[in-house]
């Protein structure tokens, strides 16, 4: 026996290399990287989305307020925002940019109609309606998610239940609580509001019932979440 023997006997012993592992192994890490990558751009996409329906809400508030007999909640174009947030958006997104919208609030950013900021808005009259907005934008996703097609009166119920009924469920009562006035009293000064509530809500299915027609990919999104 030579001495180069076990070298060629050792080298015998080796598997043989798999046919096609380096190109398996090479296909499922670009895969994972394309997957990444992916999931980046969507979440970019996402943070998009919520940051222009967070100013929208903010843009609509420029205008300022309106002041109905006695009610210490004047009346705002927001709530139009907070619906469209919620239709568009979808439940969870629509949630997120009202939240963001608050955040800034709470900042001191002037942001909130009549170009009011701070810590103090979220303590006065206001104070359920602005929590009602963040509940009412998840509800009008929730509920428009679930139609089987974007409708006019599909998109108007949703938006009359979770853009009127329940941040009315929510604000009333806070409002009641922190003025002191009995909650009757409240919800019967609060009817004032839905005139303008239910124009908001009508123009909010035809925005949506509109972007579903020029962009339907826009609410793709809406099935996984509801």
């Amino acid at each position: 026996m030579t001495g180069t023997e076990p070298a060629t006997a050792h080298h015998a012993d080796r598997p043989a290399p798999r046919p096609g592992g380096g190109d398996a192994a090479g296909a499922a890490g670009g895969s994972t990287q394309d997957a990444t990558v992916r999931a980046g751009a969507m979440v970019a996409a996402d943070a998009a989305r919520i940051a222009t329906f967070a100013a929208l809400i903010a843009v609509l508030g420029m205008p300022g307020t309106i002041s109905v007999l006695v009610n210490a909640v004047p009346i705002t174009l927001q709530t139009l925002g907070v619906m469209l947030a919620g239709a568009i958006l979808g439940a969870r997104r629509g949630a997120l940019a009202v939240l963001t919208f608050l955040a800034l609030a709470a900042a001191g950013l002037p942001v909130l109609a009549g170009g009011r900021g701070g810590l103090g808005a979220f303590a006065g009259p206001s104070a359920g309606f602005l929590l009602g907005f963040v509940v009412g934008a998840f509800v009008v996703g929730l509920l428009v998610g679930r139609l089987r097609r974007v409708t006019f009166l599909g998109v108007l119920a949703a938006s009359l239940v979770g853009g009127v009924a329940v941040i009315y469920a929510i604000g009333i009562p806070v409002q009641a609580l922190v003025t002191g006035t009995p909650l009757g009293e409240t919800a019967v000064l609060s009817l004032g509001f839905l005139p303008g509530d239910v124009l908001k809500a009508l123009a909010c299915a035809s925005v949506t019932v509109g972007v579903a027609r020029a962009y339907p990919a826009a609410f793709a999104h809406h099935r996984p979440e509801a």
